[in-house]
């Protein structure tokens, strides 16, 4: 994780493709590195099959950005590029002048625990085009991955319904940023608690665990690895009754149990971890409570994921608490967010805005102009509404929405509806701003702001529709950049 790597002894700007430097390199010559220009980050479709995803990786964005520099390995490592002349990629001139580069652009992100909807700005950066450049993979990199994963922690935590999920994906995630990375943006999903003691370490994240197999296979039977446990550990006993025999494994659970409670300790629960969960729960359950343990968890585990969480439900499973790994840290059915890094305006000579427009037969791929904000909507109970609007044409409180891909489809507000603008400003003139909350609290915002959407809108299967549009100016300019585009070309 960037924001808590320590005594690395190099920087960390080179964390980006090849082509962003070629085209900065391209800015340079041109003479035109520092036009002031606009550039947007946000997603093209919802993951899952859902309806918005929550905003994260803000934090690490920042820790990158504030230790952002060309340092001498950085510039000597750039010199040794070839083109396909074998000649020098770039010249010393450049090098020397990425050495002294600076970010002082103006950044503007959502909130992290935010929840958005497609070709909404999640971040906004606007300074000189060479830097706004460069930070383009980072911002994606960073943004894409955690806001997928935080995403898929709420459905996850949803379909738990109000029960205690923990992240154990540790062993299956992508790397150890991978792992780190995800631990954090599950917990800020909606997860209790994680495996991955690191990530307790340096985001306090509550971690969990007790045992695997492999302990109970060490001793000579089952019940004897549980006494052991229970004599060395007492006060963490939950364990995992599914090595030999699922039910004769809960039967030893309450042998050992019974034993704890003389010594005024108390069986924590037992962890479930394959065969069939609705069943063994039910009879696990049935178990406890007749010797005595009611208040025993029933904990599982085994390729969970949404999906399978609310077919448990539906069963009447008796689980207390899910631990879901692989199908959340790697976001497994869908692995990767779509989100995209765009040109939206460039000053001219006579300090104008001219904004830019990427068309396309594919009209996901058709991107918005201006320097763009987003505005929420809402009344004591519920969000409403969101309008993408442009900052620069100073919109009044009473204005019109269009759907993009529906002009008959448009919303009035009369100026007396309740509003707030998600993004907000991070960095001004590459002076940080911004605090980010402690993980507790973006956790529990998070929720909150959920929560605020109507309950249709926030199932699992087939989302209701929540109103987001373009400011009526805006949609005017974009449709009038897209006519001109196709008749230029």
């Amino acid at each position: 994780m960037i924001a808590k790597l320590e005594n690395h002894n190099h920087s960390i700007s080179l964390l980006t493709d090849l082509y962003q430097l070629t085209m900065a390199y391209g800015y340079w010559n041109a003479n035109m590195h520092d036009k002031e220009s606009v550039f947007h980050m946000y997603y093209r479709t919802v993951p899952f099959k859902g309806r918005f995803c929550i905003a994260c990786g803000l934090e690490d964005l920042i820790a990158f950005i504030d230790r952002f520099t060309f340092d001498q390995s950085d510039q000597d490592y750039l010199a040794s590029l070839r083109g396909s002349d074998q000649n020098p990629l770039f010249t010393e001139s450049f090098i020397r002048n990425l050495g002294d580069l600076k970010i002082d652009c103006d950044i503007d992100a959502v909130p992290e625990g935010t929840p958005i909807f497609p070709n909404e700005p999640i971040v906004r950066v606007q300074g000189s085009i060479i830097q706004c450049q460069l930070l383009e993979s980072v911002i994606l990199n960073i943004i894409n991955f955690q806001t997928l994963i935080a995403t898929k922690a709420v459905r996850i935590c949803h379909a738990a319904q109000g029960d205690e999920v923990l992240e154990f994906g540790l062993r299956r995630a992508q790397g150890l940023d991978g792992a780190l990375s995800a631990s954090r943006a599950a917990y800020i999903g909606g997860c209790m608690g994680t495996s991955n003691v690191l990530a307790g370490k340096m985001f306090g994240i509550p971690v969990k665990g007790t045992m695997a197999h492999s302990w109970i296979m060490a001793f000579e039977d089952e019940l004897e690895a549980f006494k052991q446990y229970a004599e060395i550990m007492p006060n963490n006993c939950v364990f995992l009754v599914d090595t030999y025999s699922t039910l004769s494994g809960v039967s030893n659970a309450i042998r050992v149990g019974k034993q704890l409670k003389e010594k005024g300790y108390q069986l924590a629960g037992i962890r479930l971890d394959s065969g069939d969960l609705a069943y063994l729960s039910i009879e696990a359950r049935k178990l406890l409570d007749k010797a005595g343990f009611k208040d025993t968890l029933i904990v599982v585990s085994n390729e969970l994921d949404e999906s399978l969480i609310q077919s448990l439900k539906i069963q009447k499973a008796k689980i207390d608490t899910w631990g879901v790994g692989t199908k959340l840290v790697t976001s497994y059915d869908q692995p990767a967010l779509n989100g995209v890094y765009k040109l939206s305006a460039i000053r001219d000579q006579k300090a104008n805005w001219n904004y830019k427009i990427k068309i396309s037969d594919q009209k996901a791929k058709v991107t918005t102009p201006g320097v763009l904000q987003v505005r929420r909507y809402y009344n004591q109970e519920r969000y409403l509404a969101d309008m993408i609007y442009n900052v620069e044409d100073k919109i009044k409180d009473k204005c019109q929405m269009i759907d993009p891909h529906d002009s008959t489809r448009r919303r009035n507000f009369d100026g007396n509806d309740e509003f707030r603008d998600l993004l907000v400003p991070v960095y001004q003139k590459g002076e940080k701003i911004y605090q980010s909350p402690v993980i507790s609290k973006i956790r529990s915002y998070a929720k909150t702001q959920v929560n605020h959407f109507h309950p249709t809108i926030r199932r699992l299967v087939n989302p209701h529709h929540f109103p987001v549009g373009e400011e009526q100016s805006l949609n005017h300019s974009k449709r009038q950049l897209i006519i001109q585009a196709r008749q230029s070309h």
